[in-house]
């Protein structure tokens, strides 16, 4: 099994969390092939992922990076 883990530290701990809960609706319907875990503690987002073949992996990689910035982008102009 491939992983690939990030770590993403925040000004606050309640944009950490922002980012994770904008998250779950991804995380609920998966990338295909992949296994995903994602943590908020204090002003650090931890994600993981995990999968059989690094074409998924590099799949799953490049979305979860896209949406994280557009999250963080997205509470920029809120």
């Amino acid at each position: 099994m491939k992983k690939a883990k990030f770590t993403f530290y925040f000004d606050s701990e309640e944009e950490s969390h922002i980012v994770k809960d904008s998250l779950y609706p991804e995380i609920k319907h998966k990338v295909p092939k992949t296994d995903i875990e994602i943590k908020a503690a204090h002003k650090t987002l931890f994600l993981e992922i995990k999968s059989n073949d690094t074409s998924s992996l590099r799949a799953a990689i490049n979305s979860y990076l896209r949406w994280i910035i557009t999250a963080i982008n997205v509470k920029k102009i809120l």
